[in-house]
């Protein structure tokens, strides 16, 4: 089996992997399996899922190095995409379903509840790594360029850590176990070169 076969292979089985929550929630949705809240237990797990994901990308290049297999850098990409998908659902769902598209009372949760605001400036952030997350706008915006916007997440995920934890109104733990997580993801990257392997 040649080296590209097997990147195809481990690039679907990697997405399809990511993709198995979604398929959960739904199966749990068709079982009428979600609760007293079935909208906003929908809007936390897709919340949730977005933001693991996020923090699965950026422990790819961090276990590349260490483990000194940077063909694992290969994996990053779908899973920010799939991650963004998670939150574009989150969003979307919170817009049409939990709001029925009512902008004013949307614009006004964003003005009035800190977690939305961070949230939503979380989501425009990430929109232009999204749009740019394909080898077109690679070339077209240079490699350095590029490099720099999508040091973007390094803002980003610590802002959706922030969000979920002013959502959450009783137990804390996970928010701050996600928060430590990404801080030490971050940390790592300020290490020296000579001290990261």
């Amino acid at each position: 089996m040649s080296r590209k076969t097997v990147d195809g292979l481990v690039l679907w089985a990697v997405s399809l992997t990511c993709l198995l929550p979604l398929l959960w929630l739904v199966w749990r949705g068709y079982q009428g399996d979600l609760g007293a809240n079935p909208i906003e237990k929908v809007i936390r797990n897709l919340g949730v899922w977005g933001l693991r994901l996020l923090i699965v990308g950026l422990t790819i290049t961090p276990l590349a190095r260490i483990l000194k297999q940077p063909r694992l850098i290969r994996v990053r990409r779908p899973i920010g995409l799939i991650a963004f998908g998670y939150i574009v659902l989150h969003l979307s769902t919170y817009i049409g379903i939990d709001q029925f598209f009512d902008w004013h009372a949307i614009w006004k949760d964003i003005l009035k509840r800190p977690f939305i605001t961070i949230g939503m400036a979380a989501f425009l952030l990430l929109v232009p790594l999204a749009a740019t997350s394909f080898n077109a706008a690679i070339r077209r915006l240079g490699p350095l360029n590029w490099r720099l916007l999508h040091r973007l997440v390094y803002l980003i995920a610590p802002m959706g850590v922030v969000h979920y934890y002013l959502l959450v109104k009783a137990d804390h733990r996970p928010p701050l176990v996600y928060g430590v997580i990404v801080l030490l993801l971050l940390g790592y990257r300020l290490l020296p070169r000579a001290t990261r392997s």
